[in-house]
């Protein structure tokens, strides 16, 4: 079974999450679309969803399911989004898509957290993928210099030869050379350096549930 299928598997298996007559939270990413592709099946279901970005929202509403604001929103009951990283403890590391803030915002208002993954994304400690960090652009060679401290080697994502620049209007640091050990202190500590809007790594806001994606089927890993 190729990794496609396996996100198309996982994004099916997530609609089991979604509550009729509720707001559903929605992520960003390669998994997260086949989520939103199988949601478009149940759209006279749900009220809409809140997405945590400008593209998911964009393949929301070109499938004819309504995008609320947060401040529309009290409270969700299910946030479905991937993962770049996750461990045994429902730990993860995010931002690959450059999302992160907004995700983690849209996690925070959710009273469960489901991540869709295939098992590659399954790791025995969080540090392999290069870790991504949301920033304030003037605060980026300082914080490059703090993390080399650290012992990682940080750098400026770029795309066509310039600084992303994300849905909010800020850079990301790609920190590689990391081993998160204690992801909960690792993020607490990083989230309060100056010029850090938020740090990849989604341990205050950890999955409740995977839905993993293997040969085999769906493995379902509560925490």
């Amino acid at each position: 079974m190729t990794q496609d299928e396996l996100k198309t598997l996982v994004g099916q298996a997530a609609l089991l999450y979604v509550t009729p007559g509720e707001v559903v939270g929605v992520g960003t990413g390669s998994t997260v679309n086949k989520f939103i592709d199988a949601l478009a099946s149940m759209k006279a279901q749900i009220p809409g969803a809140v997405s945590s970005s400008e593209a998911s929202t964009a393949r929301l509403r070109a499938l004819g399911i309504p995008v609320l604001d947060t401040r529309e929103v009290a409270e969700l009951s299910v946030y479905i989004d991937g993962a770049d990283e996750i461990d045994s403890r429902g730990f993860m590391v995010k931002g690959g898509g450059a999302a992160l803030t907004r995700e983690k915002i849209v996690a925070a208002m959710s009273k469960k957290f489901v991540c869709i993954a295939d098992e590659s994304k399954m790791v025995s400690s969080l540090g392999a993928f290069p870790l991504p960090v949301e920033v304030i652009p003037m605060a980026a060679v300082r914080l490059i210099r703090q993390f080399q401290r650290m012992g990682g080697q940080a750098g400026v994502r770029l795309k066509d030869g310039q600084p992303l620049v994300t849905d909010n209007g800020q850079h990301i640091l790609d920190v590689t050379g990391l081993r998160i050990t204690d992801p909960l202190a690792f993020e607490s500590e990083v989230n309060q350096w100056p010029g850090v809007v938020t740090v990849g790594v989604f341990a205050h806001q950890k999955a409740d549930v995977c839905l993993l994606g293997t040969p085999n089927g769906v493995k379902t890993l509560t925490f």
